[in-house]
């Protein structure tokens, strides 16, 4: 009889979201990446996050980008796409981005370079998989040109996509829960153990805002006295397990050997990729890409 079992697709799909969250994150800080979008006239971190994670997305319109970013504040995000459009094209950011991705990778994690490149035909056919309905910020990213002189770069979108493609399905599972764009930051951050709505506000909620979507909560049970309560907090993991259980669909496509091969690749430095961004911006940034603290 065969000892073989099947995979934990809902442990790989965690685990391999999680790992790329860490290889993606990083670049959203980095000093070399900060530096062209400086050149380019774009000159505030925030702002850049926008514009360079927005970019396939923003000739649609800010709302558009709104939409998709779904827990970010509208006003910032519309200010952050005009500045762009007057200081430089999409195209640009883009470039900037893409050459910093390159170049970071083989500065900071040099061992894991080749492996991941030659991953990156596996992991588009997985993105190209993927269906495209109500994933709107993944469709923007997968139209994009792919490089075909930097296979490192490549297989990099490609996790990229596929992440993003994550995040559309998280943003659609909140939207059914009838979590408000400030009630999302609320509850992750009560899931993380983070500074009170240190997420809420590092996306542009108000005290206003804060007030009104803690009162709902409130009034649902799933917070009391302020706080979210465990009624929240079981509510918030149970949005966590859907989105893994969903995103199987790309990791089940690579296959578990090559989702295996991805892990051992990027878990071993997914740490130091983090360390990259609590030098560059701070401990809390890229709350995906952390553990609950104590």
């Amino acid at each position: 009889m065969s000892d073989q079992r099947a995979p934990d697709w809902r442990a790989l799909s965690a685990r391999a979201s999680f790992a790329s969250h860490r290889l993606i994150g990083w670049i959203y800080w980095d000093p070399l990446a900060l530096e062209k979008y400086a050149r380019l006239g774009i000159d505030v971190g925030g702002i850049s996050y926008i514009v360079s994670r927005g970019a396939p997305l923003a000739p649609a319109g800010h709302e558009a980008v709104c939409a998709a970013f779904y827990s970010i504040s509208p006003p910032f995000i519309q200010a952050s796409l005009e500045l762009a459009e007057q200081e430089t094209t999409y195209g640009a950011l883009q470039q900037a981005r893409d050459f910093a991705v390159s170049a970071g990778l083989r500065h900071y994690v040099p061992e894991i370079c080749d492996g991941l490149a030659a991953l990156g035909p596996a992991l588009w056919e997985a993105a190209d998989a993927l269906p495209v309905s109500g994933r709107v910020l993944f469709a923007a990213h997968r139209q994009r040109p792919r490089p075909t002189n930097d296979p490192l770069l490549s297989a990099w979108l490609a996790v990229n996509c596929i992440r993003e493609w994550r995040g559309d399905t998280h943003f659609a599972i909140l939207a059914a829960e009838d979590i408000s764009a400030v009630q999302a930051g609320i509850l992750h951050n009560a899931q993380l153990n983070y500074p009170q709505h240190w997420i809420p506000r590092s996306r542009g909620s108000d005290d206003d805002a804060l007030r009104a979507a803690m009162a709902d909560l409130e009034a649902r049970g799933l917070a009391a006295a302020g706080e979210v309560n465990a009624a929240g907090l079981a509510l918030r993991q149970r949005i966590e397990d859907r989105t893994d259980e969903l995103s199987e669909r790309a990791w089940r496509r690579l296959g578990e050997p090559r989702t295996v091969e991805f892990l051992d690749l990027v878990e071993p430095v997914g740490a130091r990729l983090l360390a990259r961004i609590d030098e560059t911006a701070g401990t809390e940034w890229m709350p995906a890409a952390r553990t609950r603290r104590t």
